[in-house]
């Protein structure tokens, strides 16, 4: 039979609250996230590992705050005293390039003399971060972090669901029972192994079940 080329179709993730499942892996950064009013200075980092769900949240308190969402890689090409005027999320603190670094710290003080919340996403810790400005490193370092932890077995399979309907992807009955406890704890891994699963049904026209997820997860 002839192999299918896999076309690199998008795929719509759903990034409201209702679709956020909170586990012990991830609760204490939403907590700290529902109490904008308790950050000190007014801000907050959140910091976890690639596919952990910051995007998500940051969306959520976003629509939940009115705020703006930016990259901190559009730094440099943003006008800080007009996006300094309403609460704020800057995605990806540590991917800052050396020239978004004085505009990222013109804005920690801005926002906090307009008494704006600033939420900011990472994931490196502050301490961690190639930053070379000092004071910008400085108030990095002093912003309170809230870490998203690796996921517990509720939340993978939950993750791993999410997934595959955001690739309107039906699973069959036991598939997630059988692929939670084998596969590696990391949102990066349960997303790589979705865009696998997904990439060889479709490429090998094989049904998406526990024989096509034991041949991915090593025949375990």
């Amino acid at each position: 039979m002839a192999r299918q080329l896999p076309l690199p179709l998008p795929t719509k993730s759903a990034l409201g609250r209702d679709n956020f499942f909170v586990s012990e892996a991830n609760q204490m950064a939403v907590a700290a996230l529902e109490a904008t009013q308790t950050w000190s200075n007014g801000k907050l980092m959140l910091c976890g590992p690639a596919a952990s769900g910051k995007t998500h949240l940051a969306h959520v308190w976003a629509g939940e705050n009115n705020a703006q969402i930016i990259g901190a890689q559009t730094l440099a090409t943003q006008d800080i005293a007009t996006i300094a005027t309403t609460a704020l999320v800057v995605e990806d603190v540590d991917r800052a390039q050396p020239q978004d670094e004085t505009p990222l710290f013109h804005l920690h003080n801005l926002m906090l003399a307009e008494g704006h919340a600033l939420l900011m996403t990472t994931t490196t810790p502050p301490a961690q971060m190639a930053t070379r400005l000092p004071d910008l490193k400085s108030r990095l370092t002093g912003t309170t972090l809230v870490a998203l932890d690796p996921p517990d077995d509720a939340l993978l399979a939950v993750v791993l669901m999410k997934m595959f309907a955001d690739r309107q992807i039906n699973l069959p009955a036991g598939l997630l029972d059988y692929v939670v406890p084998r596969i590696t704890r990391s949102f990066a891994e349960a997303r790589r192994f979705v865009d696998e699963m997904d990439a060889r049904a479709l490429s090998e026209a094989r049904p998406i079940g526990k024989r096509l997820a034991g041949d991915i997860l090593g025949g375990t």
